[in-house]
């Protein structure tokens, strides 16, 4: 195919999701394999490092999958990162101050050190190219231009880290905090050979302390165009943790409490698996799914609730491994002494395939969106620490429960004698070996 699309929902072996702005050469996509990747398409003729794109290795600089420059419309392929554009955050939640625009300083800075020693330059950080997720920065669209060498991402940095600090790109030097201002005038100097270099600019940024009150933010214009975009539902964990720094503590123990809400939750589920394996197992598919559709947006169209089921569909057999294996485990450990009852072992295994649906590696989005639909509840101390003690409450006799109550495999009653006669026999027979 070629970097051409093969008709209007794909390009090349991608299936698109959606648009991710950019006048349309930004998707969202799903590959072969199911996993979320972007998909960016080039000018034609275009044909950046990918080799070198893929030894930069960074949390702050997106992972690049794949590429295609062979046909007339090249493409880059990389992680889908589920983030906001600095520029969006700042327009909806303000400049950043404290602990927040510290990481960012320092985020940026350790990206710039990551692709520069590949011999690559980014060419292009700005507010657009800077996604805001889980508090931290994410660098993308890295090394597709060359303008001004190392020493021109040293000074997009301090442009980018002004506008954060001030929600303006034209913000003078003594609109910084004290402590931030002569690390920006020093990467923003005239002489492209004085500027310090990004490991320079990681190592400075990694003692700066900030204080936690934002500069003045410049008034809003008034506008006669289409209104600013909304923050995209995926992002509102991250979002909700860095916006006003004067917020930031509250925020991130709003999110450790989600967070605790969501593992008690979770233990509650697999407990349910264990105690009813069947119906524990149906109503875990079903929560995780409903979560994942909650997740579409309206711009998605039919792909995105498409997309969500399908994604629920694939970690069907990711579940059915441990749910058939963790029985035949137990069942083979009884040859070295004692014996355990073939429901108790197959209800072990319900649990273990039921904790895959919703926290195996590469498996969080269900979680992820439960604990944003929890975080206007964890804003409201009082409620939260009830909520809290209830959950723990219930987690507590559920697990109690699980371990001691013979598991039902209702309504199936056929399936639960099958499966006990069968690890009946399996049971005698390696316990004769």
């Amino acid at each position: 195919m070629n970097g051409e699309t093969s008709h209007r929902a794909h390009i090349g072996p991608y299936r698109l999701l959606s648009r991710l702005g950019d006048g349309g050469a930004v998707h969202r996509a799903t590959g072969p394999d199911g996993r979320d990747v972007t998909v960016r398409l080039l000018p034609p003729g275009a044909a950046p490092d990918v080799e070198r794109m893929r030894e930069v290795l960074s949390p702050y600089v997106v992972d690049v999958l794949d590429c295609e420059t062979a046909g007339p419309r090249p493409y880059v392929v990389s992680r889908f990162v589920p983030g906001r554009p600095l520029a969006e955050a700042v327009a909806e939640r303000g400049p950043m101050a404290g602990d927040a625009l510290c990481r960012l300083a320092f985020g940026l800075a350790k990206a710039l050190a990551a692709v520069h020693r590949t011999g690559l330059v980014h060419g292009g950080l700005g507010p657009g190219t800077v996604l805001v997720v889980d508090d931290s920065p994410v660098v993308v669209d890295f090394a597709l231009a060359a303008d001004g060498g190392a020493a021109g991402d040293v000074r997009a940095w301090a442009a980018t880290v002004t506008f954060a600090a001030t929600g303006r790109h034209d913000a003078p030097a003594g609109a910084l905090p004290a402590a931030l201002r002569p690390l920006v005038e020093a990467a923003a100097h005239s002489d492209p050979g004085a500027r310090p270099t990004a490991e320079d600019l990681a190592e400075a940024a990694s003692r700066l302390d900030l204080p936690a009150v934002p500069a003045a933010r410049p008034p809003v214009e008034r506008r006669t165009g289409p209104a600013a975009p909304v923050p995209r539902p995926e992002t509102l964990t991250g979002a909700e943790t860095e916006g006003d720094a004067r917020r930031a503590p509250e925020m991130r123990v709003a999110l450790g409490w989600a967070r605790l809400l969501t593992a008690l939750a979770v233990v509650i589920a697999i407990a349910v698996a264990i105690i009813a394996p069947i119906a524990g197992l149906v109503l875990s598919l079903a929560a995780v799914t409903l979560l994942r559709l909650a997740d579409t947006r309206p711009e998605d169209g039919a792909q995105g609730p498409a997309g969500a089921l399908g994604r629920t569909l694939l970690t069907v057999p990711y579940a059915a491994v441990p749910t058939a294996a963790v029985p035949l485990v137990l069942v083979a450990a009884s040859a070295v002494g004692g014996r355990i009852d073939s429901l108790r072992a197959c209800a072990f295994g319900a649990g273990a395939g039921a904790a895959v649906l919703w926290a195996a590696p590469g498996v969080r989005a269900p979680r992820r969106r439960l604990e944003r639909m929890l975080l206007p509840l964890a804003r409201r101390p009082r409620l939260v620490a009830a909520a809290a003690a209830g959950l723990g409450a219930l987690a507590l006799v559920a697990g109690v429960a699980a371990m001691t109550l013979d598991p039902s495999f209702a309504p199936m009653y056929g399936l639960q004698q099958t499966l006990e006669r069968s690890l009946d026999r399996l049971q005698h027979a390696v316990g004769g070996l």
